[in-house]
């Protein structure tokens, strides 16, 4: 993280002693250099989180962790006139995610942190599957193995996380949180995928589509990202049909496709003819029984060509791009980057209709053509409702 020092003058202008101290950051940079690189195979060569923890000991012995070098380079600077501390190499970032990275939300934070390392903005690595009781943990392997930057979702853990950012000043974490950032912890951001303005617009297209009348939705939890998302769909299917009713259901997990199926099988025994796939499974269930699903943060029509009509699309590129920018110049805060996530700020899109292009009734799409541009241009402001939503 770069770091502006002031200049200052020795007045005895010592030559020598300028040569020798800088000479000795020299020779510690290099060493602690080579030590990550050694690290750096090892992760390469499959060496587990764990025995990558244990080996940072030798990095310890040696009193070269990224906080006494920062600290050194820092003083040294101080004495030899040094200006800001520029990037010289990618930033060292790692994932940490609960989930596999294919679940569609944190598909949507990998998809976005390949695309930075490829362009040569980050160096990445990432943990998945990771318990919400070993979420500290981790973070701190993360942060002792030398990443800049570490992005992730803490709504299992959210105490906890924050405890270990402290320990880190000089760590940036980006986090999926259901809570806002504490001023009290400048190096811990938060962000969330508020993206309920293409939930709003595949809204429309779903109320246009029931023939029946009778809508499901079947999500993970009733927390404040999915109800909003879920809100806002609700609110563009009654604007193209105001009688509307609405199957809500939670299944209380991320990831369990089969126990989203059956939800909606359920619901599609009661009468739906539409579904929201809020989770994976949905849209399974949906295909087997001839009715029509939405999907919900990635496409999925390609999987499901004669089920998925329409699908809101996050894209995490915005929120993640702007946490790099900050890294880079070393002015990374406290903040919330949701609003990163909003359709004006390029982090949600419709989805093409794709095999369902000339099937949506013209009203809608000219509806969903209309909203659109109101959306971006700050003429419509889809509401944000957190509450969670129940069934009519």
């Amino acid at each position: 993280m770069a770091t502006t020092i002031d200049r200052m003058d020795l007045g005895c202008g010592s030559d020598l002693m300028r040569v020798f101290i800088s000479l000795i950051v020299t020779l510690w940079a290099l060493l602690y250099r080579a030590t990550n690189k050694f690290l750096d195979q090892k992760v390469k060569k499959g060496v587990t989180l764990n025995q990558l923890g244990r080996m940072n000991t030798m990095k310890k012995t040696i009193k070269l962790s990224r906080r006494h070098f920062m600290a050194t380079t820092a003083a040294t600077s101080l004495i030899l006139g040094a200006g800001p501390a520029t990037a010289a190499e990618p930033i060292k970032t790692a994932g940490i995610y609960t989930v596999p990275v294919e679940q569609q939300w944190v598909s949507r934070i990998h998809k976005a942190a390949l695309a930075a390392q490829d362009r040569g903005d980050i160096s990445y690595s990432f943990s998945e599957n990771v318990s919400n009781t070993d979420y500290a943990r981790v973070m701190r392997e993360y942060a002792e193995a030398g990443n800049t930057l570490i992005v992730g979702e803490v709504f299992g853990a959210e105490q906890e996380a924050r405890e270990v950012a402290a320990e880190y000043p000089n760590v940036a974490f980006l986090m999926g949180s259901s809570f806002k950032e504490d001023a009290a912890l400048q190096n811990f951001s938060v962000f969330d995928n508020y993206i309920q303005d293409a939930s709003y617009l595949s809204g429309i297209i779903a109320g246009a589509m029931t023939e029946s009348g009778n809508i499901g939705m079947v999500g993970g939890f009733p927390i404040p990202e999915v109800n909003r998302l879920m809100h806002a769909f609700m609110a563009g299917a009654l604007e193209m049909n105001p009688d509307i009713k609405f199957q809500v259901s939670f299944i209380g997990s991320w990831f369990d496709p089969p126990k989203a199926k059956e939800t909606a099988f359920a619901m599609i025994e009661n009468g739906v003819d539409v579904l929201y796939a809020e989770r994976f499974g949905v849209s399974d269930a949906a295909q087997e029984k001839g009715i029509l699903a939405i999907g919900n943060v990635i496409d999925t029509q390609a999987d499901y060509p004669d089920t998925v009509v329409a699908s809101a699309i996050w894209h995490f590129e915005p929120t993640l791009d702007k946490a790099i920018a900050e890294v880079q110049v070393g002015s990374f805060a406290a903040a919330d980057y949701g609003a990163y996530s909003f359709m004006n700020q390029g982090g949600t899109s419709l989805a093409p209709l794709g095999t369902f292009d000339g099937k949506v009734p013209a009203a809608a799409l000219s509806l969903v053509r209309q909203r659109e541009a109101e959306i971006k241009s700050g003429a419509f402001s889809v509401t944000i409702n957190d509450s969670e939503p129940s069934s009519s």
